[in-house]
Parts: C-alpha cells; structure tokens; sequence
C-alpha cells in the first residue's frame, strides 16, 4: 500500500475504504484466476447491479437517521423563543425528507424485485435509476439535517459531516451522476420512439 486516502477530509481507508495501491512485476498464477484470463472487466460489470443496491439501501438506512438527527435536535432546540419544530419551514424540510425517502425505498424496492425476477439486465433501467436518485436524495436529506443542526453539523460532534462527505463520494461511484442520466435518457429516447412506432 503506497497510502490511505482521504475523501473530504476524512481517512476512508480506516473505515473500510480506498488505498493507493503500487504494483510491480506482478503475476497471477493461472490457478488464482476467478474466470478466464480476460473476463476481469465483465466479472466487475456483473457486481455493479447488486452493489449498487446493496449502497442504496444502506443510504436509505442513512437518510433515516438523519431523520431521527434532525427531528430530535428540532424538538431540543430554541430559537426566538420557540423550539424549532414550531418553525415552518424545518417542518416543510421533515415533511420534505419523510416523503423522499419513502419515494426512495419504493424504487429501491421495485429494483430489487426486478433484479429478482427478470435478472439484473431486465433491471437496468431501475437500477440506473437508484444509483441518480439515492446519493442525490439522501444528499439533500443530510443537507436540511446540517441546517437544523448549525454550525454543530458541520463538526464532529455529530455524525451529520462525515455522513455528508460520504454520500457524496456515492455521486461518483461506479461513474458519475451524468454517465448514468445521458445512458437513462438515451434508454428512454430509444424506448419512446419504439412505442411511437
């Protein structure tokens, strides 16, 4: 290992992340190879779908405490003589954020059964769709937690920053955001024009 990277800020490489890695005069034995000499590539494209969800529903458990952060610090919290959960717009932010991860789990789950029932492939649609949807979603989700939280959130005495700087990283995990809405739209173009006949 050449060094432990950092994302944000943050060491990730301690908490089960990446590492700059330096190899010289490497060689795989043949008896050490997982498929045929060459199927790296479509070994790694067939994991992407199950990892994929995997990420997302451990971010939907993510977004929900997030939830349980913002909504116990809007109750504690006085501000103008009143707690913030009286303050219309942090109630718009927890309305906001229920509805969101609930229009996140639906899809999340609909992707799963998809992935169930008609493989990976039949799925791709969904799950181009979770990997756009969660981090954004649940970027947007911490986002209004750190605002409940002040100053507070952005430091590490809460888990709220760190949260933050690592769902964001999810924004360019197996490609950026843009890859997949250019291959969505693309899909979707091709799908509208064959249904118009």
């Amino acid at each position: 290992m050449k060094r432990g990277m950092e994302v944000f800020g943050y060491d990730d490489h301690d908490h089960g992340g990446h590492a700059e890695l330096e190899f010289h005069d490497v060689r795989v034995p043949a008896s050490n190879l997982i498929a045929g000499e060459g199927q790296g590539f479509a070994i790694a494209q067939a994991r992407l779908g199950p990892g994929r969800i995997h990420h997302c529903m451990r971010s939907i458990g993510l977004a929900e405490k997030a939830i349980e952060l913002m909504c116990a610090r809007a109750e504690a919290r006085v501000a103008f003589g009143k707690p913030l959960s009286e303050q219309g717009v942090i109630r718009d932010w927890i309305a906001q954020s229920r509805v969101r991860i609930e229009q996140l789990r639906l899809l999340v789950l609909k992707t799963a059964w998809l992935m169930d029932t008609v493989g990976n492939k039949g799925a791709h649609t969904e799950i181009q769709a979770i990997k756009i949807a969660t981090p954004e979603t649940v970027q947007w989700i911490l986002d209004k937690a750190i605002q409940v939280y002040g100053a507070g959130g952005l430091s590490q005495d809460f888990p709220l920053a760190r949260a933050y700087a690592g769902i964001r990283t999810l924004r360019f995990a197996d490609g950026p955001d843009e890859v997949h809405k250019a291959s969505l739209a693309r899909n979707e173009l091709r799908r509208q024009a064959e249904a118009r006949g």
